[in-house]
């Protein structure tokens, strides 16, 4: 006797997730909208490959202890490394290298797609993820990194989010090193420090001041004592260099530098234009993880308490940002090339957007679904041109491909969720006629009907046309499918 073939465990990787349709079409109204914003302010689309010369890329990421410093790679049959894109900055900027001739300068351009980090994943904290990004490349001065901050608030409003219900939190890098320089962190040798303590900053929305307290010195254990969870070590700080540190993210205050005077030309273009009034903010405790980032750097946070998944209300905190990165066009070039640019959390925003009702997916209808009553080659036949001329009528069809019978097939166009079957066996061809079933007013009256009886008399929801009325008729039931939604 043969042995039993033993079954491949379906398992999905840790890190990653799968997606529903209501998730796709979700995102792809959100990013219509956000399209939108950046072609109202010229940008052109552009893309770049997921995959880029490792060396190409950069070592930028905060997360330094994983494998191959936070990013996926393979060695490529020339021995040459490669890597997995961990954001679409990077390959941006190998691309405005290679082809700096004969772009217009700036070159202002937006691109959208997939994203992968090397990273320990956890609740909320994905290895793949989309972003969808606006860049400026080739505009010195502070003009551009302003326009960055007020788009991300026009974005926030063509979302639906109120004003009030969200801030631009705007600060300078600059700034922060002349405070890293305060405390004796300057210079290359102290490059690993400098991060660990932006890292810590970046935290003061997750953990509050004692939380960064924690980072700035020994560490911080998750569990809040020690021995609990996982333990974080720290910048290793002194007190007085730790009380610096949170004097500035508290007061912002701090000798004038080329980073003081960027952000209040950053403020005064921003009332220029009337974003002054709470939209714009400029707020030292902004860091944003990523070390390329040159001079300004600007933070979208939601302040409105929002349902998460679990149905706890939170405050959702940053979904997006970004910041001047002058050196990374400048790594390919030799020469200063001053870029800006911004990156929406996609994944992050249509969790926030969907759970406060502004991403509503029900008016997209399921199709109609085209019973199979006989198999054979002209009834088949039949059924097919009653599809097609649905469809040509741009009406959402499909011909039902199983193999059951009809119960079957309406149990699936339920599950479907269609919004009409159409029927037609022997005798409704014979007379040139088809049933149409309004599963929606169906299910409605059926719940209304005591008996089984008195439900198959009343045949609820059904009504028999002539094959040629088929498009029309469908027409009508849907028209009034869709009045009775927007009556709610």
């Amino acid at each position: 006797m043969a042995e039993k073939t033993e079954k491949m465990k379906a398992r999905q990787p840790r890190g990653f997730a799968d997606r529903s349709a209501d998730d796709i079409r979700a995102v792809e109204k959100m990013m219509g909208k956000i399209r939108e914003v950046y072609e109202l302010y010229g940008f052109e689309p552009a893309d770049q490959p997921m995959i880029e010369y490792t060396d190409a890329l950069g070592k930028f990421l905060p997360d330094q202890d994983r494998p191959n410093e936070g990013v996926f790679s393979f060695q490529d049959d020339d021995e040459q490394w490669l890597s997995l894109r961990y954001d679409l900055t990077a390959p941006l900027a190998r691309y405005v290298a290679e082809n700096y001739e004969r772009l217009p300068k700036p070159y202002r351009s937006y691109r959208a797609g997939w994203v992968f980090r090397n990273e320990k994943p956890g609740p909320g904290r994905f290895r793949q993820f989309m972003q969808f990004d606006a860049d400026t490349v080739g505009t010195p001065g502070v003009a551009a990194d302003a326009e960055m901050a007020m788009m991300m608030a026009d974005i926030m409003e063509a979302l639906g989010i109120k004003r009030g219900d969200y801030v631009i939190r705007v600060n300078n890098r600059k700034v922060l090193d002349g405070v890293l320089e305060a405390i004796g962190l300057g210079g290359d040798d102290n490059a690993g420090r400098r991060l660990t303590v932006l890292r810590a900053i970046d935290k003061l929305d997750k953990f509050g001041p004692e939380g960064v307290k924690l980072l700035l010195g020994k560490g911080r254990w998750d569990g809040g004592k020690e021995g609990e969870g996982d333990f974080t070590k720290g910048a290793g700080l002194d007190d007085t260099a730790i009380a610096k540190v949170l004097a500035y993210i508290e007061t912002g205050e701090i000798e004038a530098n080329e980073g003081v005077e960027e952000l209040a030309q950053i403020k005064a273009l921003c009332a220029a234009a009337g974003y002054d009034d709470g939209r714009v903010k400029i707020d030292p405790s902004v860091v944003r993880g990523l070390e390329y980032y040159t001079g300004p750097v600007y933070e979208a946070e939601l302040l409105a308490e929002i349902p998460n998944d679990e149905g706890q209300v939170v405050r959702f905190g940053s979904v997006g940002g970004g910041g001047r990165y002058d050196g990374l066009v400048s790594r390919f070039r030799g020469e200063p090339v001053p870029a800006a640019g911004i990156s929406i959390g996609v994944s992050r925003l249509m969790t926030a957007l969907k759970n406060l009702g502004k991403l509503d997916t029900s008016d997209v209808v399921a199709p109609v679904v085209v019973l199979v009553m006989d198999r054979d080659t002209e009834s088949l036949g039949r059924y097919q041109k009653m599809v097609s001329e649905l469809r040509q009528a741009g009406i959402r069809a499909e011909l039902y491909l199983g193999g059951a019978g009809m119960k079957a097939q309406i149990k699936y166009a339920d599950r479907r969720g269609s919004p009409v079957v159409v029927i037609q066996g022997g005798d409704e061809r014979t007379k040139g006629e088809v049933q149409i079933k309004d599963l929606i007013e169906g299910a409605r009256q059926a719940a209304a009907i005591a008996g089984h009886a008195e439900y198959k008399e009343a045949r609820p929801g059904q009504i028999t046309v002539a094959e040629a009325d088929l498009v029309a008729e469908v027409r009508k039931i849907l028209d009034a499918q869709a009045e009775e939604r927007r009556r709610g």
